[in-house]
């Protein structure tokens, strides 16, 4: 990530550390349409719940390197041996629950994968295949969940995901694009196109 510009407008949580700025300006909001990528983000937004996303951003490559570049595949393989690892990394949070979880979730992630199902295709196709654009003053304020983030949230659940309730789905979905949040007055506002 490169330095967030100074005193460009953002969105109120983007302006608390520099490192929340940048990923603000580079990542939040942006579509993921990669189904390794979008199941990374959900796994560390899972991570997240009860701490602040500053925590994760702080800590994502050291996850990056304790779960072998979220490679499902590989994690998917993961044994006691490998939670107990987890568990001495100080680089990480240490949730035995979100790390078993972890495991789990990239059991699910294939299964899925190996029942024709890919990743990417389910979760856009549950918000019509393009970004829903949210209206400040129509919608009202921004919630920390909507009735679509717990239908996804029962549809991951139902093909054994954990760690994906409606308000860690719902944050998900801000975080890959699924649904424009941004501020009105923030700088990346603008709505994003569609997958093409």
């Amino acid at each position: 990530m490169s330095e967030p510009i100074p005193d460009l407008p953002r969105c109120a949580w983007a302006q608390t550390h520099p490192l929340n700025a940048e990923y603000h300006d580079e990542e939040w909001g942006v579509p993921v349409y990669d189904s390794r990528a979008l199941w990374e983000k959900l796994i560390l937004d899972g991570f997240q719940a009860g701490l602040s996303w500053l925590t994760i951003l702080k800590k994502r490559d050291a996850f990056r390197d304790a779960f072998e570049e979220f490679d499902p595949e590989r994690i998917a393989r993961y044994d006691e041996h490998d939670v107990e690892r987890l568990m001495g990394n100080a680089g990480i949070i240490r949730s035995r629950s979100k790390i078993e979880a972890t495991i789990g979730n990239a059991q699910a992630y294939l299964a899925m994968r190996d029942n024709g199902e890919d990743f990417s295709e389910f979760l856009w196709g549950m918000v019509g295949g393009r970004p829903i654009q949210r209206d400040f003053e129509r919608d009202g304020p921004v919630p920390t969940q909507t009735p679509l983030s717990v239908d996804i949230s029962k549809a991951l659940k139902k093909r054994g995901f954990k760690f994906v309730g409606p308000v860690i789905v719902y944050a998900w979905m801000q975080a890959v694009g699924m649904v424009n949040d941004h501020a009105e007055t923030c700088h990346r506002r603008k709505p994003v196109a569609a997958m093409g």
